[in-house]
């Protein structure tokens, strides 16, 4: 019963928004002001895990639990800000001994276990750089990676080295190849390496332009590419989780995100622990009983996870979230593609609480565009600018639009957060710029009071009958009909009119499909929506095709439809 009053506790406590008035703080802000909020080491110099874990050592945050972690059986392991300090102390020695250059690059390939974390934070504090996959990967997708990058060490384990071993002989740059459980051959056994190792560790003192870590970004077409991070994105990662995911010192803070996307590096493991939240990490599946049942058992305050994990989460009813005490939470934040209204709406009435959208990419470093605790919500907006970050709709040109334009996504450099640079490819990288802006690649609009509307990514923009059409429109009033649980649309070409729209639908169980159900949809869209934007064709499919962060992704649903080449599928969820 005591547990219980807590929780109810949490959530009467009325704890004030760390970026208290965004108008303000955005007229008046530098960098420079804030450069204290971090931790640096001599001569100007840093070094984000030190700034991430190594700050909080001496401090009443150094026998806090940072991790609390608990496997898909329900097995549970907690860590202290001074055990992760000892294990990433321990994981840099290793390095040292097989004789690990600065700068060289440390990949890791394990499910979201402990050892991911400790390890990555080794990597980046011996001056390595850090670099994770997804476990999912097969060996082509793991090749790819690890040959572009000429990776000379890698941290796995016994079922996923399998895949590794397919592609070993083309990786001659892999030296090392550590192993967390049941090692075998030239193999180096992880555990056995950590217990010789030494928990002291001076950490590399770098330079804030030095490469801190990397994660691979596919594309429509060709390799995936190497986005590479400097040490100064622990300034960006720090205040964004500070004033978006409003983390405090009290916080219990769940990132639902896998560390081989971004999210999971810049908000599961940097960022939020430079706030000194207490983490939680889930290694299993997603499961809506299971997932609230954690929130419940922890007590969790805030929580970051993508659109596609609220959908199932809405799939699953409300009748299953009422059978747990959800009390504790206080903030709920989702990134990873434009959150419709629906979700919004649905999570107002069931939790008491808006999910707050978010817009960043791997290349940004951050997020650059958001709802604020503090601010207004307009349900279906991506919000506005970070503080630091100017943001604008642009022409083909690179020139400046009006409120109430659709344009592209231009944001104006520099930021901490900004990648350094794609690994190995200049061109790529000089690509992204246009008249001294940074391209988004995607479409939107800003409206008068300054907040932005996303659209659809560049090669997603629908034209029909003479009309541009972005999908995501199209896709939330599909979702606002009480039978659709997501939706994916695309332009199909059509002689007469260019592109007709096509949504491809996954219904809530339950529900069947049928031409009528068809003819239905369609004419809530020309309701809600717009007359000349609703879908001609509907097809009713079990699943649509995400990345492993839970985008749609709509060039697969085109490609398939056209019957052409699906280009990159390494980041497809399983």
């Amino acid at each position: 019963m005591e547990i219980m009053k807590n929780r109810s506790y949490l959530r009467k406590l009325r704890i004030e928004s760390n970026l208290k008035n965004y108008d303000e703080m955005k007229k008046h802000f530098k960098w420079s002001k804030f450069k204290k909020e971090i931790h640096w080491m001599e001569k100007d110099k840093l070094n984000t895990a030190v700034n991430s874990v190594d700050k909080h050592i001496g401090t009443v945050r150094e026998n806090k639990v940072a991790l609390i972690w608990e496997g898909e059986k329900g097995e549970e392991k907690k860590f202290t800000f001074r055990e992760i300090y000892e294990l990433s102390n321990r994981f840099a020695n290793v390095l040292k001994k097989f004789k690990i250059k600065k700068g060289q690059r440390v990949f890791v390939l394990l499910q979201r276990v402990p050892e991911l974390y400790y390890s990555h934070l080794g990597s980046i504090k011996y001056g390595a750089v850090a670099g994770t996959m997804f476990p999912a990967f097969g060996p082509d997708a793991i090749y790819d990676r690890l040959e572009n990058s000429e990776a000379v060490a890698l941290i796995t384990d016994s079922e996923l080295v399998k895949r590794v071993d397919e592609v070993k002989k083309k990786l001659p740059k892999l030296k090392h190849i550590f192993v967390i459980d049941k090692p075998k051959g030239k193999e180096i056994d992880f555990h056995k390496e950590m217990e010789k190792a030494s928990e002291h560790f001076k950490p590399k003192a770098l330079n804030p332009e030095d490469f801190a870590f990397m994660l691979y970004t596919s594309g429509t077409t060709g390799k995936p590419k190497g986005v590479l991070h400097a040490h100064r994105s622990a300034l960006y990662e720090h205040l964004t989780a500070k004033w978006v995911l409003d983390i405090h010192d009290t916080d219990v803070y769940w990132c639902t995100a896998d560390p081989g996307w971004v999210t999971g590096i810049a908000y599961g493991i940097l960022g939020s622990w430079s706030n000194g939240a207490t983490s939680l990490v889930y290694a299993g599946r997603f499961d809506a009983e299971k997932w609230y049942e954690l929130i419940q058992k922890y007590s969790v305050t805030i929580w970051y996870t993508a659109p596609t994990a609220v959908r199932l989460l809405m799939g699953a009813g409300e009748e299953t979230a009422k059978k747990f005490d959800l009390t504790s939470l206080r903030h709920l934040c989702s990134v990873g593609e434009p959150l419709n209204p629906e979700p919004i709406k649905w999570s107002l009435k069931v939790f008491g609480l808006p999910f707050h959208d978010n817009f960043w990419q791997t290349e940004t470093g951050g997020i650059v565009i958001a709802n604020y605790p503090s601010m207004k919500i307009k349900a279906g907006s991506m919000g506005k600018p970070f503080p630091g970050i100017h943001a604008a709709i642009v022409d083909d040109e690179g020139k400046e639009l009006t409120a109430g334009k659709e344009g592209n996504l231009a944001l104006k450099p520099p930021w901490p957060g900004l990648m350094k640079t794609i690994w190995k490819q200049k061109k790529r990288f000089d690509k992204y710029f246009l008249n001294k802006w940074y391209l988004t690649g995607d479409k939107a609009m800003k409206d008068s009071e300054g907040y932005f509307w996303f659209v659809g990514r560049g090669d997603d923009i629908i034209k029909t009958s003479g009309e541009r059409v972005g999908p995501f429109e199209v896709e939330s009033a599909l979702i606002s009909h009480p039978s659709v649980l997501e939706a994916g649309v695309i332009g199909k070409p059509d002689a007469l009119k260019g592109e007709i729209i096509k949504a491809f639908v996954v219904l809530r169980k339950g529900v069947t499909p049928s031409d009528a159900l068809k003819n239905e949809l369609q004419m809530h869209v020309k309701k809600n929506y717009a007359g000349h934007a609703y879908p001609r064709e509907i097809e009713f499919i079990e699943e649509l095709p995400k990345t492993q962060s839970g985008k749609i992704l709509r060039r697969v649903l085109k490609a398939k439809e056209s019957g052409l080449d699906l280009g990159d599928t390494s980041t497809f969820a399983k």
